[in-house]
């Protein structure tokens, strides 16, 4: 998730003018929920679908994180 779309599902949310106060803490409050959401399907993955593709699935999940 980049700043712009962390700023653009702001203005979609009505949330301007706050994210002009404190943009810095809600791009990293945004970027924990995504990471939140990243490790739930993940392990959904582990889970619920055969063991070495839910695994490797998992993993390109997780790894969505570090880029």
């Amino acid at each position: 998730m980049t700043p712009d779309d962390i700023i653009r599902m702001a203005d979609e949310a009505k949330l301007t003018p706050v994210m002009e106060m404190f943009q810095s803490e809600l791009e990293h409050f945004a970027k924990l929920v995504a990471a939140a959401e990243r490790e739930e399907c993940a392990k959904l993955c582990e889970a619920y679908v055969a063991p070495g593709i839910g695994k490797e699935m998992a993993t390109a999940i997780r790894a969505r994180g570090s880029k």
